[in-house]
């Protein structure tokens, strides 16, 4: 899969007629028109538990807000790696974020 991680995901958005958010470095947001978009924010400390149930919810805030999917997707991906890098600064050792971490860097 990290061989061609924007290839794969824009083939399952396309299959699926979804928008997908590929979590990792540099993730990778497809839609099913054969859009991809990759985020450069974020910080290796962001991979732990509970870390995608923030961008989860931040995704799920804007398109409450009127986002569609994709921006919504594409926005809510940038400002989560935006509040991991914030919250990796403001800790001694940026390996040990948590979820918490995140939250409170938004």
């Amino acid at each position: 899969m990290q061989r061609d991680r924007i290839g794969l995901a824009l083939a399952y958005a396309r299959q699926h007629g979804v928008v997908l958010v590929l979590k990792g470095a540099h993730t990778v947001i497809a839609t099913p028109d054969g859009e991809a978009y990759v985020n450069i924010t974020g910080h290796p400390g962001m991979g732990t538990g509970g870390a995608g149930d923030v961008l989860t919810g931040i995704i799920s805030g804007l398109l409450a807000q009127g986002l569609n999917a994709v921006q919504a997707a594409a926005f809510g991906v940038y400002l989560h790696g935006l509040a991991g890098e914030r919250a990796a600064g403001a800790r001694n050792h940026p390996a040990g974020l948590i979820a918490g971490d995140i939250i409170e860097a938004l």
